[in-house]
């Protein structure tokens, strides 16, 4: 059938397809410039090396085409393959597009080094990702509706088996957004939760109820392009504000007389800011999508929206802009795990069983791959196709699920750290290096001043799920339990966004707070905590030192931050060896001032130097600006100088200067 026959056939169904080129980098990129000419349509090319001459956007900034619709699109992973740009620029194709994927040769592919695992594999150069692109590879061998081009082989692309005609929408709202519209136009108060795949209509939903709403809307989401949607609909009456400028309004009691506040991809924002700005509105009307690229809606749902007192839970099934008969959208979901498969509680009585899980597994077993991923999806609503990549192909991975009968309750996966040289690890403490990954051990060393910490063998917990229907029954701390037998391992540690029922959860673990960042996360909006479980001897030393280091220091911490912590601190100020060994690193290397400020404090207390731009600032309590405005310096490089220089004299002074 000719390309435009085939056309024609996909517009008249509504469906958009995928069109595989594999081979050399020349050849893909001539043949996908062949095969576009023969089409109309935007043909934005996703990759980093575009041809001359056709309309690019590299993707890496894949998600500022969301709310976009693109006719006709070419996704570039001859040199490595981006799975969220993926996902997005699928989802902004509109009914009718080609997707042409360009990929390396069909039996090198899975050898070849992959660009984009610079991004998760914490790894020094690309690696292959041999276990994904088999994967990969499989679901293009399975699916009829897909055309996979080799280089020096024939090739045809038959027509789609017949359907019914597909009917675009003509403006008007669909049954289902006119059933759910309905109630939000009745609304007197709560928040209301829409779910939806891409290309349901939530967007358009939410633009249709600020269009219609008699009173006041605002609207907000992490990107204003990302709610374009809505304010394509918006009137007089709805208004855009960010975030954080919100959050500000919030706390300032200017929210008022404001009858709506819709938040799109509400996911995406940390979860205290979200209940902080629900807080201030009558009602409210959440939108997420339940295919992960911003994060997962039904986690967000059972995480977030199971601790607000009244929330309506809405959902849109049918697609709006392609048809039912589509088929990316159910590769795509399929290739991704978007479709979030919580396995199904049998029996919740009785005994599991711990056992480990080998990375090959995931391919021999691809119902295990599923029902694992899909508990990670339910308990961290922030996975991404980011993290699918790195459960499948980065190195120093450890997996292990719990399992009764045909049920995996928990699961649990850690990431080696540690097993640096003394040399390296004394480099990190001073600042004058940061190699890849090494989480919770690097920050131990280059924070908390325990570089034995990346010296030391140990694993991060980077996830841990149990299923909605058997928490509380020990599964956790029976998935970290068996983790304590392994040989040659000095402690486990794990990094969270502090909460006291976090924090709680983790101790009742074995696990003990060392470190807590004067900084809050992004993603959470809470302090980046981290807390070890010693294993050795040398773990336990560790975890001694580190606890006595934070108990005696949040007395200098605390009025830094807006946080309580249950800490046995002391009244003890005089400086010891560990403050002299900081107070060297801060004056000689290149440690940071928030590691070193609390052996600044208890050394200002006892030094009679005049120490002026160390006393401004940390007990006078003036701000940088201020500081540098006051003694007339060049900027914050230059205070940071001065500070170095002054701890150096005091250094000098009481004889510690090594």
């Amino acid at each position: 059938m000719s390309a435009t026959l085939l056309q024609q056939q996909m517009q008249r169904l509504g469906v958009r397809r995928l069109l595989v080129f594999s081979g050399g980098t020349q050849w893909c990129e001539q043949q996908a410039v062949l095969f576009a000419a023969q089409s109309a349509g935007d043909w934005l090319w996703l990759s980093d090396s575009p041809p001359d001459g056709v309309t690019s956007c590299p993707p890496s900034v894949a998600q500022t085409l969301l709310g976009q619709d693109i006719f006709h699109g070419v996704f570039d992973a001859r040199y490595g393959l981006n799975a969220e740009a993926l996902a997005v620029f699928s989802g902004t194709l509109k009914a009718g597009s080609w997707l042409i994927l360009l990929i390396p040769e069909w039996n090198a592919w899975s050898d070849t080094p992959d660009a984009d695992s610079l991004r998760w594999s914490e790894q020094p150069q690309a690696i292959p990702t041999p276990r994904f692109i088999r994967r990969f590879r499989s679901l293009l061998e399975q699916d009829r509706n897909i055309t996979v081009c080799r280089q020096d082989q024939p090739f045809d692309i038959p027509p789609l088996p017949a359907a019914p005609d597909w009917l675009p929408p003509d403006g008007q709202p669909t049954a289902e957004q006119s059933q759910i519209l309905q109630q939000l136009m009745q609304a007197q108060s709560g928040v209301w939760v829409l779910t939806a795949a891409r290309g349901r209509g939530k967007s358009t939903l939410a633009g249709m109820l600020a269009r219609q709403w008699p009173g006041t809307c605002w609207v907000t989401a992490p990107a204003k392009a990302s709610a374009s949607q809505i304010l394509n609909h918006q009137t007089e009456s709805a208004r855009f504000i960010a975030p954080d400028a919100l959050l500000s309004l919030c706390r300032e009691g200017a929210v008022t007389d404001i009858d709506w506040l819709i938040i799109d991809e509400a996911a995406a924002i940390p979860t205290p800011m979200l209940s902080e700005i629900i807080a201030a509105f009558p009602r409210v009307l959440l939108t997420t999508t339940v295919q992960g690229y911003e994060g997962t809606g039904r986690g967000f749902l059972l995480k977030f929206c199971a601790s607000l007192p009244r929330w309506h839970d809405l959902r849109l099934n049918s697609p709006v802009r392609w048809s039912s008969s589509d088929t990316l959208e159910p590769f795509i979901s399929q290739l991704l795990l978007f479709d979030e498969h919580l396995p199904v509680a049998e029996q919740t009585g009785g005994t599991s069983e711990i056992f480990s899980i080998d990375a090959d597994d995931w391919l021999s077993e691809p119902a295990l791959l599923e029902e694992f991923y899909g508990l990670l999806t339910s308990a961290h609503y922030r996975t991404s196709p980011l993290d699918l990549r790195r459960l499948l192909d980065a190195p120093g991975m450890t997996f292990s699920a719990s399992r009764q009968k045909n049920t995996l309750p928990g699961a649990l996966w850690l990431v080696d750290e540690g097993g640096l040289s003394a040399e390296l690890a004394q480099e990190v403490w001073a600042g004058r290096r940061r190699p890849r990954g090494n989480l919770v051990a690097q920050s131990l060393a280059a924070h908390a001043g325990f570089p034995e910490a990346a010296v030391m063998r140990s694993r991060r917990v980077s996830r841990i799920a149990v299923h909605p229907a058997f928490r509380r029954r020990g599964i956790a701390r029976d998935l970290l339990a068996a983790q304590k037998q392994q040989a040659g391992l000095d402690f486990l540690s794990v990094s969270f966004g502090y909460t006291s029922d976090l924090a709680s959860l983790w101790q009742q673990a074995g696990f003990r707070l060392v470190r807590v960042s004067m900084q809050k996360e992004a993603s959470s909006g809470c302090y980046a905590a981290m807390a070890i479980l010693p294993l050795s001897a040398a773990g336990q030393a560790l975890a001694d030192r580190a606890v006595h280091q934070l108990d005696r220091d949040w007395r200098w911490l605390a009025p830094q931050m807006d946080l309580t912590l249950p800490l046995d601190t002391t009244a003890d100020t005089q400086p010891d060896d560990a403050d002299w060994r900081e107070l060297n690193g801060f004056a000689f290397a290149h440690r940071p001032l928030e590691s070193s400020l609390p052996a600044l404090s208890r050394v200002l207390l006892h030094s009679t130097l005049p120490l002026t731009a160390l006393r401004a600032h940390l007990q006078q309590g003036q701000s940088v600006a201020q500081v540098v405005m006051s003694l007339k310096l060049s900027g914050r490089k230059a205070l940071v100088s001065r500070w170095r220089e002054e701890t150096r004299q005091a250094l000098k002074a009481a004889g510690m200067a090594e």
